[in-house]
């Protein structure tokens, strides 16, 4: 194994580790926002303007709002976290891998 390889393979670790840690503290940073009363800038905005009354949802979200249905805020925030994380993970690994065999060939 190369130096660069086995570079490659610690930093991908450590990220691991940083994103595991991250969601799995995800339902404190939802209790701390409700807590709070924090709402979305943007949805603060469309209330404001009343664009939220001409809302028309193109795409659906299986995770709205951060939450899955008939569970509570801990819960509900930390897989979709989860989940997100995961997707989003293997899509940038997947063409990061991609773009290298492109590169290599």
């Amino acid at each position: 194994m190369s130096a660069t390889r086995a570079d490659a393979s610690t930093w991908f670790r450590r990220s691991l580790v940083a994103l595991v840690v991250l969601v799995l503290l995800t339902p404190v940073f939802a209790l701390a926002a409700g807590a709070v009363e924090y709402a979305e800038p943007l949805e603060n905005v469309a209330e404001a303007t009343g664009a939220t009354e001409h809302e028309r949802t193109l795409l659906s979200s299986p995770f709205p709002d951060y939450s899955v249905a008939g569970t509570g805020t801990v819960v509900g925030t930390l897989v979709s976290g989860l989940v997100g994380t995961a997707v989003t993970l293997l899509v940038a690994v997947g063409l990061g891998r991609l773009l290298d065999r492109d590169v290599d060939t």
